[in-house]
């Protein structure tokens, strides 16, 4: 197996963090294509499946509130198909990937955006993490539930992370916080683990046609932000007593799902697989010039293969899921 991936430096790609979404798809026909977009119907997921059923993409949204999304996509007609999904209950996704195996010959992009963001502790599932278990394990499961479309769709699989990443790397002695909770470090935890999964889903897949990106959209408020009190994030001073954002490092929605886009479509990224990206770029490692903690950059133990093929395996005894590799 391949230990020596793809430099993890930016290309530079000519875009920037202020590019948009439409810039990104423009011109751009997807007709034919079939892309899953977990939580393809709010913040980002949304803004995803607006352009890449614009560009004539059929989407397919796994959602845990299935009317609710419905409702949500209704403008897109019957360009967007939702599916009853729970990324916290593997028969759940079991389901949903049975179903996707029923309705489709093939998947040619796959998006884990849906997630949870600093979370009260709650036990899911036999006791796991919610944060660890939604994020990471149930887009593992359903990922590795619908391998023969990704392979026969040659996919491109993008995986939303954060910069979150940088408050946590896996917690290998204790990864369902049973020891004591602290929602940020279980959230860098699972966004450490959505890097993690997109590096050694590459190298497992690449031999198949199937590359996956991990990414940091930017800091951007949607309800990702719901676990999270007014009074909390004015003290951050992401935003004011009314609710609006006032730190400058806010992207708004176009901006924030650009770099998902530009990593599932992108031919500048043609051969290359197991990036991390961010403002349409592949980012640099921290520590390589880069500051740690800044919210810039790839932490080196969430790029580590070993770390990578590592975590594959404690995600498939966890879930019981067979992947490619087994």
């Amino acid at each position: 197996m391949d230990r020596n991936p793809t430099p993890q430096r930016p290309l530079p790609s000519g875009y920037s963090r202020d590019t948009t979404s439409a810039e990104i798809t423009a011109g751009m026909d997807l007709t034919g294509k079939v892309a899953v977009v977990t939580g393809g119907y709010s913040g980002l997921g949304l803004e995803t499946t607006r352009h890449l059923t614009a560009a004539g993409a059929r989407v397919i949204i796994p959602a845990r509130r299935p009317d609710d999304a419905r409702a949500a996509v209704a403008e897109f007609g019957d360009r967007a198909d939702v599916l009853e999904a729970d990324l916290a209950d593997l028969e759940s996704v079991n389901r949903c990937t049975a179903e996707l195996s029923d309705r489709l010959e093939r998947i040619d992009y796959l998006f884990a955006t849906a997630g949870v963001m600093a979370a009260p502790l709650r036990r899911v599932g036999p006791g796991w993490e919610s944060q660890f278990a939604i994020n990471h394990l149930g887009h593992f499961a359903l990922t590795a539930g619908v391998w023969p479309l990704l392979a026969e769709g040659e996919a491109r699989v993008v995986i939303y992370s954060s910069a979150g990443h940088h408050h946590s790397p896996i917690r290998w002695n204790d990864m369902q916080f049973e020891r004591g909770y602290d929602k940020w470090e279980a959230y860098g935890q699972a966004k450490t683990a959505n890097v993690l999964f997109a590096v050694q889903l590459d190298r497992l897949g690449a031999a198949s046609g199937v590359r996956a990106f991990a990414l940091h959209p930017g800091a951007i408020l949607t309800p990702l932000q719901r676990h999270l009190e007014i009074s909390e994030m004015v003290e951050f001073g992401w935003i004011d007593e009314f609710g609006h954002a006032i730190d400058p490092i806010f992207k708004d929605a176009s901006q924030g799902a650009a770099t998902g886009l530009w990593a599932a479509t992108s031919t500048q990224l043609d051969d290359i697989g197991g990036m991390y990206l961010e403002d349409c770029d592949i980012a640099p490692v921290t520590g390589d010039g880069v500051p740690a903690h800044n919210g810039v950059g790839v932490m080196p133990y969430a790029i580590d293969p070993d770390q990578a093929d590592r975590l594959w395996t404690i995600s498939e005894e966890l879930t019981g899921v067979a992947t490619p590799r087994t």
